[in-house]
């Protein structure tokens, strides 16, 4: 591995308030997108460490254009292609900034998101960790899908928030250890509970960042069977979670339970597949590998891939009915339109903050 001689600069006079940090890994056509939707943010006293993670589709030479065009870049080149985890650990140990903000390439930042989710962080000294909700794009940019901010409102370990929209004290994210390769392709989900086990994290409930659904997202471009594997881990380790216990010991012991598989892997795979324009052919798969037996569990995912794969217009269109009906029931919850308080823990209870805390 290999880092260019871009040392972190001054911007504005000042030492970097915070550094933003992206891992890159064949993230064309989107990536001009991206970079340039963090240097045109309204605060501009940031450094951005971008990692190259060996990307091999001509991401590289656009990253070195980019760097010799602003200051507030540094490159980080990988001669090897580290991974989704690794990738977002070295990025994220490599920031110079005690603020921390994660960006993906393929995704966009609304210009005052940094703004507004720093002013969050020095206003709330209690809290470590700040996210935003997201609206969801495809590949040409046209949105999707508006925020679920329903997801706010109820009790679940699953993070309501992307990944790319979350801004963090580094000092946490080393107190908590870091990204762990043993949680690859669901490493957010693992980073994320780790923090919330240790501080208060508070939830922007409108978007200020676009997530992209297209043909070269992560989960889209990797390999079925080490990705439906690496689900099939998270949703056991998502179980221990909503029994108030700890996963560890099915990290360290890595153990794979054979070829059948929870069948919300294949709709969380199919779901990426779906609104990336796709049809997910997962039905058939779903019955030669899901663990299937006679719960609401399989029954939910045996309608959804069949649905999936013989009509995904009108599942797409169902489920915008669908978020749309849950936003509006969450609304009544979400009415003081604040920053709101999430943690994993299964017995929580999500509550607003007074507008006078955050402001």
């Amino acid at each position: 591995m290999s880092e260019t001689a871009v040392p972190t600069r001054e911007v504005t006079g000042k030492v970097p308030a915070m550094s933003v940090v992206m891992p890159v890994h064949n993230a064309l056509p989107h990536l001009d997108e991206a970079i340039e939707s963090i240097l045109k943010q309204s605060l501009a006293n940031f450094e951005f460490v971008i990692l190259d993670d060996g990307s091999t589709d001509g991401s590289t030479g656009k990253l070195r254009e980019w760097a010799s065009r602003d200051p507030r870049i540094r490159l980080i080149e990988s001669s090897t292609n580290l991974g989704p985890a690794l990738s977002s650990d070295r990025v994220a140990r490599a920031a110079s900034a005690p603020i921390v903000a994660r960006m993906d390439a393929d995704d966009i930042s609304y210009p005052d998101r940094l703004a507004e989710q720093y002013a969050l962080l020095e206003n709330n000294p209690d809290a470590d960790l700040v996210a935003s909700l997201s609206d969801v794009i495809d590949a040409s940019g046209r949105r999707l899908r508006k925020p679920e901010a329903w997801r706010l409102a109820r009790r679940s370990v699953f993070v309501p928030f992307a990944h790319g929209a979350i801004m963090y004290r580094k000092a946490l994210f080393e107190a908590v250890g870091g990204y762990r390769r043993e949680c690859e392709y669901w490493e957010d989900q693992d980073l994320i509970t780790r923090m919330a086990a240790a501080t208060t994290v508070l939830v922007i409930p409108h978007a200020l960042y676009r997530v992209r659904q297209s043909q070269t997202s992560t989960r889209v471009a990797s390999t079925p069977d080490r990705l439906e594997h690496a689900l099939d881990l998270m949703y056991r380790c998502i179980a221990r979670l909503d029994r108030s216990q700890g996963y560890d010991d099915l990290l360290r012991s890595n153990r794979e339970t054979g070829d059948r598989l929870d069948p919300r892997v294949f709709i969380s795979l199919g779901s990426v597949m779906l609104w990336a324009g796709r049809t997910p052919h997962l039905f058939k798969r779903l019955l030669r590998r899901g663990r299937l037996a006679f719960d609401l569990r399989s029954l939910t995912a045996l309608v959804w891939t069949g649905w999936a794969s013989a009509s995904p217009g009108s599942l797409r269109s169902f489920l915008l009915f669908l978020l749309t009906s849950r936003n509006s029931l969450a609304s009544a919850r979400l009415s003081g339109g604040g920053p709101v308080k999430w943690s994993p823990s299964p017995s929580s209870r999500p509550s607003t903050v007074e507008r006078e805390e955050a402001a």
